[in-house]
This record gives structure tokens, sequence and C-alpha cells, in this order.
């Protein structure tokens, strides 16, 4: 039994880079969580994205709403009390290998920053669960800091979880609050390639954004008084734009790359 719990401990330090690691002396400012809980669970009450709070220096999950499309058929206290190990038990291997390596690359991006800028990036990526029906569901994680120890180390984090529109796992985009940069990571080369979000048009951000409502070509073109034709010329002229083969890969990569 003992030496089980060694192997799963191991294992779930592997998420956990020696970078971002808070030692018991650490200084933290306590007061920076004042009440901050009540705010998270009125927010997720109104969202259909599941919360996690991460907790670094417990190494734990200090959160997580009750979203029963991302438990796994679980409850979220029962996520909540199995923290990482929830996702040796329903994430596949190779999957986790891509976790793994995707906090690892995070974390060293993160190490380079200015302290005082660090609470304004965040990081997004997909990777499938597998659900209780053993089922495979792609889904994206969408993590920030939000308090950090005095020397700059992520002590707390939100995690947003929604389902992926992407076609696989992968898709790691780092991006900055108020800024046109965008830093993807190339898994094969294990580098950050900085590049710039692309700009919509007004018509294609308005095709796109009702779009992601929902609606289909001719129920956007009678929208926006538009014949069906016009709309699948601007959505054509948006995939090519923004490299893509259809809508959902182009719903996919507006909400990675936050042009929604």
């Amino acid at each position: 039994m003992g030496s089980t719990l060694t192997l799963i401990m191991e294992e779930i330090n592997r998420f956990f880079n020696e970078k971002n690691t808070i030692e018991s002396d650490a200084k933290i400012d306590y007061s920076q969580r004042n009440d901050y809980l009540e705010a998270v669970k009125a927010f997720s009450r109104m969202s259909y994205q599941s919360l996690y709070i991460i907790d670094y220096f417990e190494k734990a999950f200090e959160y997580v709403s009750d979203n029963p499309l991302f438990l796994c058929g679980m409850t979220a206290e029962e996520v909540k009390n199995l923290g990482y190990e929830f996702y040796f038990k329903n994430v596949k291997p190779v999957d986790l290998e891509l976790l793994v390596k995707i906090n690892k690359a995070g974390f060293e991006f993160y190490e380079k920053l200015a302290i005082d800028e660090r609470k304004k990036y965040s990081i997004s990526y997909d990777f499938c669960l597998i659900n209780e029906r053993r089922n495979e569901v792609l889904i994206n994680h969408k993590l920030t800091p939000f308090f950090l120890t005095e020397d700059g180390k992520i002590w707390k984090a939100i995690c947003m979880v929604s389902l992926s529109n992407a076609q696989s796992s992968g898709n790691v985009v780092i991006s900055k609050e108020k800024s046109n940069d965008l830093w993807n990571y190339d898994i094969v080369a294990d580098q950050w390639i900085i590049g710039e979000k692309k700009k919509l048009s007004e018509r294609e951000y308005e095709i796109l954004s009702l779009s992601a409502s929902g609606l289909k070509i001719t129920e956007i073109a009678d929208k926006i008084f538009l014949a069906a034709d016009t709309v699948k010329f601007h959505r054509k002229r948006l995939f090519e734009k923004i490299g893509v083969n259809n809508i959902a890969e182009a719903l996919a990569y507006a909400k990675n790359n936050k042009l929604l």
C-alpha cells in the first residue's frame, strides 16, 4: 500500500515543476485570499464552464465547481479530494505525457517574465478526458494565476474548463492581457513561437460571433440582412485568413486566440 501511494505521489509531482516549488517557509501574503472563494462560487453558478482552483503550495485542488460534464461520473467533492490523481484515472497516457510537457514548458516560460507582469498571462490547451462511459471527450483548459508568493511563484491559479472545438489534443497558446502577442508552443521542437492575433474585419467578427451562438448560414444571413452566398464568401475569406478548413476549426482558433 505504501509503495503504491509513493508511486502515485511521484507521478503527481511530475505536474509540479521545481521552478514553481513553494517551500514551507515561503513568504505568502495570506490576506490575498479573504473571501475570494465566495466570488468564484458565485461565478461558477452562472457559467456553463467548469472552474477549478489549483493550490500549488498544497499541490491540490482547492475548489472544483459542480459541472457533471467534466467530472467523469464523480461528484465535485470527490474530484477535489482526488486532486491530480483524477487525471491519472481519467486521461489516456499519451495525453498525460502531453500535460506534463505543457506544465514544464509553461513554468519555464513564466519564470522569464517580470514578476509584476505574471498575472497578465494565460495559457490554453486541449486534451481528452475519458468519461464514465469510457468515451473520449476533448476539453479545453484555460489557466491563469491570481495569487503569487512574494518572490513571484504561482500560489493559486484558476482553471476554466470547457468543451473544445478543436480536432485533437495540444493547441497550446499563451496570451497576454491587452496585447496582440501570442505564443504558440511547438510540442515537437519544444519551443515557444511568438506571433500576433489575426485581426478580423467587422463583418468577419460578426459572422464568427453569430456562428458561435449556433446560427446556421441562412439564419446569419437573415440576421445581418445579407444573402446566404455573401455570408459564405465572408466565411471563406475568414477561413483563408486564419488557416482553417471549416467553422468548427475557426471557432476553436478564435477561442484559443481570444478573437471572440
